[in-house]
């Protein structure tokens, strides 16, 4: 990077952390600190709401898969306006009316205490697995910018971002979110212009989503039921349906956030601003990974954008051979595109088809080169697609924009999944289980202390996350093992009024073998995890729930 691109990037890290240090206002008492005194705008929690889901992953790792697989994981989102609707005429009353802290905490109202400490808990586990791949996913940008190692890097994101966390609690949370989706938004928009700008002249934006059509990058509907198929239309309206409604409601990652709202209806306006928003946003950064398909159709692309594991191979005879191969079928291909983009007849799209065949079967076989070289059979570089293209494209000063807008996008993540993962520590179990009758100076002390743990634990999940596949599906896959069940338990405790205890407990526990079983021995995709958690959860718990003597319930 150019001293432009530098300037702009500290700039942006020295306001962010002084911006968040010095939002403590409040924060010396336990509502405060957690919950901001339930007092802030719809408006900011809204965009709190967006800010913690889209982390770095989104922009790394959805890129990258639009990149390679096209607009298909648009049909992911298809059931979170459905999900919003729900959540905001059921869990947000709930939730807000009975003063909560946390999700958990309804539930040992409801049930006991062992069944709020192990939902509590198992929030612990997915959460803190997932704030892991939120901090590898711009810990590739610095990597590749910086020629740090990514350890380095990851540990210079992840403390960076607890700093101003520990001090400010969700307040400073919340306030540095807004600051942050600005500026996400900004980037998204700049980073489209820059990218159409730099097509050839004969080549319009029209043309290039001609090319991207013709190669399927730009189907976003498939109706085909199939359990084993990632993204269809099905997986998106039921699977993922499931998903959301967990996420949003039973993550306290998401429920914090409109904890923190004035009242039940800012609460719910702050969920449904992001239903609404939430899908164009992710359509434009799924157009950004085509685009930048489209852009590589003319200059020539890395045969292996992962700049780690093309060092190890680089010099290799053989290697260079297949980089050959792989730069003739580039030329092959780019003559059929551009034959196409200027007579869009069936015998030119069909040579442009056949061109890009063989070239992305000359890129399979360096990238399978690569992890029998390397012995790295989980060698993917997805996630390098991105940043490697504004590294070397973008214009001065534009670069750094990009990645003032991916490290925005990081800390909001992060920093939010951390305020989750302290709070429920803090009040699930240290103020339940051991600490009793503290001030409130205490327990947010050690909300502090928490909050530091839960952000080194995350650095060294980090450190495995890169090399498990797009970022983006990996996050999804750490929650799909948990959030289902979690989700039943809540149906039990809301929805079922003959639900006992011993039944949500041990329906939770079949639920989670459930998924594990589904994971070990079938071959359906992840998102459908989250369907057979919590039909498992509910039927094993309301069956249990009918062996117990029906006895009074505590009314929340």
């Amino acid at each position: 990077m150019r001293f432009l691109d530098w300037a702009v990037v500290v700039a942006y890290l020295v306001y962010v952390i002084w911006d968040g240090i010095r939002m403590t206002k409040h924060s010396g008492n336990v509502e405060g600190y957690f919950l901001a005194n339930r007092s802030l705008p719809w408006w900011a929690v809204g965009l709190s709401v967006m800010a913690t889901q889209l982390s770095a992953i989104t922009l790394v790792g959805t890129t990258g898969q639009a990149y390679a697989d096209g607009m298909r994981f648009i049909q992911f989102y298809y059931g979170l306006p459905l999900a919003m609707v729900i959540l905001c005429i059921t869990i947000v009353p709930f939730f807000y009316r009975a003063k909560v802290y946390t999700a958990y905490e309804f539930l040992e109202r409801r049930f006991d205490a062992k069944t709020r400490s192990l939902t509590s808990f198992l929030f612990l586990i997915s959460r803190g697995l997932g704030v892991g791949v939120i901090i590898a996913a711009p810990a590739v940008i610095l990597s590749i910018v910086l020629g740090w190692s990514e350890i380095v890097t990851i540990f210079v994101i992840g403390l960076s971002t607890t700093v101003y966390t520990m001090v400010g609690g969700v307040q400073a949370v919340t306030w540095t979110d807004v600051k942050q989706m600005t500026i996400i938004f900004f980037g998204l928009f700049v980073c489209i212009i820059v990218i159409v700008s730099q097509f050839p002249e004969q080549v319009g934006l029209t043309d290039g989503l001609y090319l991207a059509g013709a190669a399927g990058k730009l189907q976003t509907v498939d109706f085909s039921f199939n359990f084993k198929e990632k993204y269809t239309f099905w997986s998106g309206t039921i699977a993922a349906l499931f998903l959301f409604l967990s996420y949003f409601g039973c993550d306290q990652s998401q429920v914090q956030r409109f904890l923190t709202s004035k009242s039940v209806g800012e609460g719910r306006t702050s969920l449904l601003m992001s239903a609404f928003l939430k899908i164009p946003m992710q359509f434009l950064i799924l157009l950004i990974g085509v685009l930048v398909f489209v852009f590589y159709q003319f200059a020539v692309p890395p045969t292996i954008f992962n700049p780690v594991e093309l060092a190890k191979v680089r010099s290799d005879a053989q290697y260079k051979e297949l980089e050959q191969k792989f730069e003739s079928a580039h030329s092959l291909r780019q003559q059929a595109a551009m034959a196409f983009v200027e007579n869009r007849s069936i015998e030119n799209r069909m040579a442009y088809l056949e061109a890009d065949a063989q070239f992305n079967d000359a890129r399979k076989n360096a990238v399978e080169f690569v992890k029998k070289s390397t012995s790295n059979s989980t060698f993917n570089d997805v996630n390098y697609v991105f940043p490697s293209f504004v590294v070397a494209n973008m214009p001065m000063g534009i670069v750094g924009l990009i990645i003032a807008a991916i490290f925005a996008a990081a800390m909001s993540s992060i920093s939010a999944e951390l305020n989750a993962l302290a709070t429920a520590t803090t009040i699930d179990f240290y103020r339940r289980h051991f600490k009793k009758a503290a001030d409130d100076k205490h327990y947010v002390f050690f909300g502090r202390v928490a909050t530091l743990a839960w952000g080194l634990f995350a650095c060294v999940v980090a450190m495995y996350a890169t090399n498990l596949g797009s970022l983006i599906e990996v996050v999804n896959k750490f929650g799909s093992f948990f959030y289902g069940s979690l989700l039943g338990v809540f149906v039990l405790a809301i929805g079922v009024k003959r639900a006992r205890a011993r039944g949500a407990f041990f329906g939770l526990i079949f639920g989670i073998a459930s998924v594990w079983i589904a994971s070990t021995f079938t071959d359906i995709e992840f998102l459908w995890f989250n369907v057979v958690g919590c039909l498992v959860t509910v039927g094993a718990g309301y069956l249990i729930s009918l062996s117990e003597r029906p006895e009074s319930i505590s009314e929340v």
